[in-house]
């Protein structure tokens, strides 16, 4: 299995930007779909982003269509969210999730999780 961490989180302004780090661990990181949950205080882990092992099919949640980016880097072992045009209702903890495909979007599908970096958005 591949370990990750997250990082890059922080407190932001309503409209502010933050990009999101996943670095993982294993020779084996560009065999995997990679994808982006949240959760939010007394929410569900939600869907935000996903992207295939090459780098070249995404998916993306309805609520941050438009404003945030999925990407890769199979060379440095990393995965980012570029995160702009932020609103207050994007506050949760952010996680970093290996072994889906791009169309993936259920957690079930993922099989490693990083700890989460905790992303708060001030109005």
């Amino acid at each position: 299995q591949v370990q990750l961490v997250e990082s890059g989180g922080g407190l932001v302004q309503t409209g502010g930007s933050l990009r999101l780090s996943c670095a993982a661990s294993g020779r084996t990181f560009s065999n995997y779909g990679m994808g982006w949950f949240r959760q939010a205080p007394g929410k569900e882990r939600e869907f935000v982003a996903a992207i295939s092992w090459s780098g070249q099919s995404t998916n993306y949640a309805d609520s941050v269509k438009g404003r945030f980016t999925i990407s890769r880097d199979n060379a440095r072992y990393t995965v980012y969210l570029q995160m702009n045009s932020l609103k207050p209702e994007d506050t949760a903890v952010y996680y970093c999730a290996a072994g889906g495909t791009s169309r993936s979007r259920d957690p079930e599908d993922f099989r490693s999780w990083g700890q989460g970096t905790q992303v708060t958005v001030s109005s």
